[in-house]
């Protein structure tokens, strides 16, 4: 059922469409990008977004705190001791923009006592938008179409479909952990696009052995359990956010739908 912030959903919905209209209207031209101090790339799409949707965001809950990818790429964090944030990623999937391939995100997730309770993820090339707020209230627009109701499916006896990314569709970590399933296929896409593919019911597993931080997953996170799946370690303890100490850097995880 819905929760106590499902009310901003169309607000936030229609932020991350203006952040998505100005990320494309970067996409349409000879963009460059420059490296972050981690070595990670960012752009004017990126930026651009950011400026649009922290303003339009904080208004709405003043009392809660945002973390954003690229102000903490700049060193400026929050107070977020009280266990209530937002994660903001204006443009996940900096890579996928810069190739060309459409599969890149933004992605606002609002996080309650350390827990993901809200999250909308959006598409901008793909014209797609996800989002949820609550057990059995995600939900999938594409288009000018209307919103319809998504969820995780059950597994098939023929197997399992794996969501990999594009860039580490292949590594001896990811095949020794998929050795003793039976898998039907594995299916490469970028970004946080993985985890609204899985909470359609288009997939039933995103195993992640790379590197991520908490605004990688929070919106995605919500979505999917919204949708009747979880997120965990791959120890199968529960995902925690607001790790501050780690710079909130993500463990290793695995994203499922239902078992």
């Amino acid at each position: 059922m819905p929760n106590d912030f499902a009310p901003l959903l169309p607000a936030v919905c229609d932020i991350a469409r203006q952040a998505g209209a100005a990320i494309m209207e970067v996409y349409a031209t000879d963009f460059s990008a420059e490296r972050k101090t981690d070595g990670s790339p960012v752009t004017e799409a990126d930026t651009a977004a950011e400026a649009i949707i922290l303003p339009a965001l904080g208004p709405l809950t003043p009392d809660i705190p945002i973390v954003s990818e690229e102000f903490m790429a700049e060193g400026t964090a929050p107070d977020i001791s009280g266990g209530n944030f937002w994660l903001v990623d204006p443009l996940d999937g900096t890579r996928e923009f810069m190739k060309g391939n459409d599969e890149f995100t933004v992605n606002i997730g609002l996080i309650i006592d350390l827990q993901p309770v809200f999250g909308v993820l959006y598409a901008p090339a793909l014209d797609t938008l996800f989002f949820g707020a609550g057990d059995g209230t995600a939900m999938r627009a594409k288009g000018s179409e209307a919103a319809k109701p998504i969820s995780c499916r059950d597994v098939s006896p023929d197997g399992i479909d794996v969501l990999v990314s594009r860039s580490h569709s292949r590594n001896e970590r990811l095949d020794d952990y998929l050795a003793d399933k039976n898998v039907r296929d594995r299916l490469p896409c970028g970004s946080a696009l993985k985890f609204g593919v899985l909470a359609a019911g288009e997939a039933d597993l995103y195993p992640r052995f790379g590197p991520t931080s908490e605004w990688d997953t929070a919106a995605g996170h919500a979505i999917v359990r919204a949708a009747g799946g979880d997120l965990e370690t791959f120890d199968g303890q529960p995902f925690a956010y607001g790790k501050v100490d780690k710079k909130f850097l993500n463990p290793g995880f695995v994203v499922f739908g239902r078992r």
